[in-house]
């Protein structure tokens, strides 16, 4: 279990391959979102490169984390689901490398992000992290992007930075 006390010590890999170090996120707020490219909730990847593309200007970071725990809906591989998410999606968002987000082999991210805000339960929970790496909130599957929920908490959150 992580003694973290914000995210930006953590680090993952891009879908492509390349490092990702949260540290490079310090002052902006994140959104954190496991995503599957089979689920019933997989139509979201419109909504979130929607809150990507009206609210990265003001410093909201889009993250998608491919994960493959929930009823085995992220069978592909990382340059598949890439292509799958900007070709089906146009998804320009930053997306990581597919990880476990919980059980066995759970990443270090997701055990810090859960000790916070709890377990993740399906595919797309969000969790909001403050300009100061801090989880603010998590947000269940049915939680749409642009539902007026979501966009307040990100406004909010935007508007203490």
């Amino acid at each position: 279990m992580s003694s973290a006390k914000d995210v930006y010590g953590f680090s993952l890999r891009t879908i492509t391959g390349e490092p990702l170090g949260f540290e490079d996120f310090r002052g902006k707020v994140l959104l954190i979102v496991n995503v599957a490219s089979e689920c019933g909730f997989t139509p979201q990847y419109a909504g979130l490169e929607e809150l990507h593309r009206k609210y990265a200007p003001q410093g909201l970071v889009v993250l998608g984390v491919p994960a493959n725990e929930f009823g085995a809906q992220e069978p592909g591989t990382n340059e598949q689901i890439r292509e799958f998410c900007t070709t089906k999606f146009g998804a320009t968002f930053p997306m990581s490398e597919k990880i476990v987000v919980k059980g066995n082999g759970q990443h270090p991210l997701y055990q810090w992000l859960t000790a916070q805000k709890g377990d993740v339960t399906w595919n797309f929970n969000k969790f909001l992290i403050d300009n100061q790496g801090r989880v603010i909130e998590r947000f269940e599957s049915k939680v749409e992007p642009l539902s007026q929920e979501l966009t307040q908490a990100i406004e909010a959150a935007l508007g203490a930075s």
